[in-house]
C-alpha cells in the first residue's frame, strides 16, 4: 500500500507517525527495547501528545533477529499465529554501549544509534545487510484504519525473490504485491499461494509475522527500499542471515517448518481423469491398461470432482450412477499396482446430505446474525467448513476416513482461497486474518489425519492454496495454467518463486489446465512436467492421455516417464535435503549459483536438485537458449559433454531437452 505522493509529500488523507529517535534503549530480559518518539525530545514539554512507538529486538535462535514495531500495546491479537519453532531460552548478546545499542545472534546484529536522527542497521558477517532509515518503520491512520509499516533498504545491484508462488518476473524489484489468497489463475499478480517472506541477494532474508494481508511495495513506492505494512496497532518481522541463499532458506524453515519426507510412489506419474470430462469405471480402465499397454509406467490415479454427484460436492460419496461398485473398482486398479487419489475442497453443498448436519452442528462458518455463510460460487448454497471447530474438523476427517479405508491413497486438497472476509469462526478470530490461515488449517487437518491413519512418511496432498508454513503439508501444485507456451512459462516462474519461499516439492498440469494443448505444446510440456519434483497429467475438457494428443505423444510420455524413474535415487536424495534443510527439489539457478553474475537472472531454466540443469523448450519451432554456469557438465540424454561458462542456443527434438549434469566436484554445498 503506497501512503506516499512522490517522494516529498504523503497521501490525501495520511497521517503518518514515524520514530524520530531512540529515547530510551534497555534490556528486558532478552529483549532489547526501544523507545522512540516520533519528533526528538529536547524538553518535558515535548513529551506531551505525541505518538510513541515501541521497538522490540530479540532472536528465536541464532542468526535470526525478531523485531517488534507496536504503538498501542493494549490492543487484543485476534488474528491466528503461525505455528513458529522457537527456543524462549535462547538469550542473544545485547549491549547498551554510549553510542549505540547492539543486539547480537550469531554472525547477525542489529545497531539502534542514540538520539537522532533514526537509523537502525542490520549487519551480517560484518557488513550491513539493510537498514530501517529516517522515516521507515512508522504508525499510519488512513481511511479510518491504522497502519504499522517498515522501509528496509535495498543496495545498488539487490534482487528480491519469493514471496509465495508468483506467476510474474522472478525479480520482484519494482513490483506491489499484497499477501492475500485468490483463486485468479496463472496469469496476474495474484496468487494461490501467498507467502509474507522474502530473500535478498545480499545475504538476508525478511518473514514479516503476519497470517493477515500484508502489503508490499518492493521498491515500487521508494525505489532503493522495500516497505511492508499490515493493519492495526503492531508489525513483528524477522531478519534472516544467510548469507548463502541456502543457508537462509534453511534457517527460515527451521523457523516455519520443512517437508515430510513423501512416499516414494509420489514421485512417478500421476494421471487424472481430469476435470469436466465424462468418466466412470470402463473410461477409467481404458486409461490404465493404456497407459500398461504402451509402455508408459504409472504410478497414481486421481479421481477428480465429479466421482461425486455434481451439486454434492462435497459429500464424500461415490455416484453410484456412475461407480455402482467403487470399492472393487479401487480394489481392481490397486491389483494393478497403482495409488489412488481422490479430489476434495472444503466446501459442503447445500444439497449435499451432509448440509442439514452440518448446520446443525455449527461445523460451518457463520454469518454476523448467526445463520450459515453460504454462496452459490462454485457450488450451490455451499457452506464453509470451519476447521477452528475441532469437532467440525474431526467430522470433515471421518468421511476421510471410510474412502481411506476403501482403498484411497491420498487427496487432491482443492481450493481453499475463496474464505469470506465477514465470517465468524467458532474460535472468534478475526476473519481478515483467517482468509489466508484457513488453507493452512484445511491442509493440516487432512495431512495429520493421513499420517495418523498410515503413519509417518506415508502422506501426501495435492494442494493447491498455502501459507507460510504450508510447506509441511506437501505436494502443491500451480493451479489453473492455460494450455500456452506463455503459461508454460508463467508456470515455472511460480515453481521457481514458491522454492524460494521455503516449498520443497511442487508440481504443475501436464499441458496446461485451461483449453486443449496443440500437440507440439504438449510434447514440450510433458519433458518440463516429468522433470519435476512431481508430475500429473491433468485438464479440464478433455482426457490428458496422450494418445489423445497424438501418436508422437506416447513416445515422448514413455521416454521421459522412464528417464525419470531411472533418476528416482537422486531425487530422493534431493527430497531428503527439502526434509533435512528446507531446500526446493526444483530450484532456481541463483539458489545454485549465488556468486555466478548471470544467475540471478535467470527464470526460463532451473536445476531439479544440486546437480541437474534443466532448461524446458517454450517454442513451437524447438528453440531454446539457456546458461550452463562453470564447470564440467554431460548432457544426460545424449551425452556429450561441455564446458560450462557459456550461453548456449540450439534446437530440439521432441525426444530431448537440454538437460546436463554437473560433474561431482563442481558440486556445490
Amino acid at each position: 500500500m503506497k501512503f506516499t505522493n512522490g517522494y516529498w509529500l504523503l497521501r490525501e488523507g495520511v497521517e503518518a507517525h514515524f520514530p524520530a529517535q531512540a529515547l530510551e534503549r534497555q534490556q528486558e530480559g532478552n529483549e532489547l527495547a526501544v523507545y522512540a518518539p516520533d519528533a526528538p525530545v529536547r524538553s518535558r514539554g515535548d513529551t506531551l501528545n505525541r505518538a510513541l512507538l515501541t521497538l522490540r529486538y530479540s532472536s528465536p535462535m541464532k542468526h535470526i533477529i525478531k523485531v517488534k514495531i507496536t504503538h498501542f500495546e493494549g490492543t487484543i491479537p485476534r488474528n491466528p499465529q503461525f505455528e513458529l519453532n522457537t527456543d524462549p531460552a535462547f538469550a542473544p548478546n545485547i549491549n547498551l554501549g554510549p553510542a549505540e545499542a547492539v543486539l547480537s545472534t550469531g554472525d547477525l546484529s542489529v545497531h539502534i544509534p542514540e538520539g537522532t536522527p533514526w537509523n537502525v542497521v542490520f549487519r551480517g558477517g560484518g557488513k550491513i545487510l539493510t537498514k530501517s532509515e529516517a522515516k521507515a518503520a512508522g504508525y499510519i491512520r488512513f481511511q479510518s484504519e491504522t497502519y504499522i509499516k517498515e522501509e528496509l533498504s535495498l543496495g545498488v545491484g539487490e534482487y528480491v525473490y519469493g514471496l509465495g508462488e508468483r506467476f510474474g518476473p522472478l525479480i520482484k524489484n519494482g513490483q506491489t504485491l499484497d499477501i492475500w489468497n485468490a483463486d485468479a489463475g496463472t496469469a496476474s499478480e495474484q496468487a494461490y499461494k501467498n507467502i509474507p517472506f522474502y530473500l535478498t541477494n545480499q545475504g538476508y532474508g525478511v518473514f514479516v509475522n503476519s497470517s493477515g494481508k500484508v502489503s508490499f511495495e518492493i521498491g515500487s513506492e521508494k525505489n532503493s527500499r522495500v516497505q511492508f505494512c499490515v493493519s492495526g496497532e503492531s508489525l513483528e518481522y524477522y531478519i534472516i542471515y544467510g548469507p548463502e541463499p541456502k543457508k537462509i532458506l534453511e534457517r527460515y524453515t527451521a523457523l516455519t517448518g520443512r517437508p515430510p519426507i513423501l512416499p516414494d510412489w509420489t514421485f512417478g506419474l500421476w494421471l487424472s481423469t481430469s476435470f469436466t470430462t465424462a468418466y466412470d469405471e470402463k473410461t477409467v480402465m481404458s486409461f490404465i491398461d493404456g497407459m500398461a499397454d504402451r509402455g508408459i509406467p504409472l504410478s497414481v490415479f486421481h479421481f477428480d470432482c465429479f466421482w461425486m454427484k455434481g451439486f454434492h460436492w462435497c459429500d464424500f460419496t461415490w455416484d453410484e450412477a456412475t461407480f455402482p461398485d467403487p470399492a472393487g473398482m479401487l480394489a481392481r486398479i490397486k491389483a494393478k499396482g497403482l495409488k489412488i487419489c481422490l479430489w476434495i475442497n472444503p466446501y459442503i453443498a447445500q444439497r449435499s446430505p451432509l448440509f442439514r448436519e452440518g448446520a446443525q452442528k455449527g461445523y460451518f462458518l457463520k454469518k454476523q446474525d448467526g445463520s450459515v455463510w453460504q454462496t452459490d460460487m462454485w457450488q450451490a448454497g455451499m457452506a464453509i467448513v470451519d476447521f477452528t471447530n475441532p469437532e467440525a474438523a474431526e467430522w470433515f476427517t471421518q468421511h476421510l476416513n471410510r474412502l481411506v479405508d476403501m482403498g484411497v491413497e491420498g487427496f487432491k486438497t482443492d481450493f481453499g482461497e475463496r474464505i469470506p472476509e465477514d465470517a465468524v469462526y467458532h474460535n472468534a478470530g478475526n476473519p481478515g486474518g483467517y482468509h489466508n490461515f484457513y488453507t493452512y488449517l484445511y491442509n493440516k487437518t487432512v495431512f495429520e489425519f493421513l499420517e495418523r491413519k498410515k503413519g509417518p512418511g506415508k502422506a501426501c496432498l495435492f494442494a493447491r492454496s498455502a501459507t507460510a508454513g504450508g510447506q509441511k503439508f506437501p505436494v502443491h501444485w500451480g493451479g489453473d495454467c492455460e494450455s500456452t507456451f506463455e503459461a508454460m512459462a508463467e508456470t515455472l516462474r511460480g515453481g521457481l518463486s514458491l522454492g524460494l519461499s521455503g516449498f520443497g516439492f511442487w508440481s504443475h498440469d501436464i499441458g496446461g489446465f485451461e483449453g486443449n494443448p496443440n500437440p507440439g505444446l504438449f510434447k514440450r510440456w510433458l519433458a518440463f512436467g516429468l522433470l519435476s519434483s512431481h508430475s500429473r497429467l491433468h485438464g479440464s475438457y478433455s482426457y490428458r492421455v496422450p494418445w489423445n494428443i497424438d501418436e508422437e505423444s506416447v513416445e515422448v510420455c514413455r521416454f521421459f516417464t522412464r528417464l525419470k524413474a531411472n533418476i528416482l535415487p537422486y531425487l530422493l536424495e534431493s527430497a531428503q535435503e527439502a526434509h533435512e534443510q528446507g531446500l526446493p527439489v526444483l530450484r532456481a539457478m541463483f539458489l545454485e549459483f549465488p556468486d555466478d553474475p548471470v544467475c540471478p537472472f535467470l527464470d526460463r531454466q532451473y536445476m531439479l536438485g544440486p546437480s541437474y540443469l534443466v532448461a524446458p523448450v517454450f517454442s513451437p519451432e524447438g528453440n531454446v537458449e539457456y546458461y550452463l554456469p562453470p564447470g564440467e557438465w554431460t548432457h544426460v540424454i545424449d551425452g556429450r559433454t561441455q564446458t560450462g561458462g557459456t550461453w548456449i542456443r540450439e534446437t530440439c527434438g521432441f525426444l530431448t531437452l537440454p538437460f546436463w549434469k554437473r560433474e561431482s566436484n563442481e558440486k556445490k554445498d
